[in-house]
């Protein structure tokens, strides 16, 4: 059972995740903040390693945020599967009369 109750949490993760996700406001956070920091990228100069090498970061942060959340919602969808099999196994086990 208490596997079932993990399984049940991941689909509540994935779903919230996933509202997340279709989230207008937090898309467009995303894109205004990916489009700032390659702005700044490319307006340092030339000696300013430093600096584009932690907007090229931040860049990529808000990325790996975003492929985070999309392995949430695809682990929700493996969980998902794997509670109906699990409906389907005990179905068959009633049905059967195996306990």
């Amino acid at each position: 059972m208490s596997d079932e109750n993990g399984l049940d949490l991941v689909v509540a993760k994935a779903r919230r995740a996933q509202d997340l996700i279709d989230d207008e406001l937090l898309g467009e956070a995303f894109r205004t903040l990916e489009d700032n920091y390659a702005s700044a990228w490319r307006a340092t100069v030339i000696d300013d390693v430093a600096g584009r090498e932690k907007l090229f970061l931040a860049i990529n942060i808000v990325g790996k945020v975003r492929d985070h959340l999309t392995a949430i919602v695809a682990n929700g969808k493996l969980a998902q599967a794997e509670l109906k099999e699990l409906a389907r196994t005990a179905e068959r086990r009633k049905r059967f009369g195996i306990l």
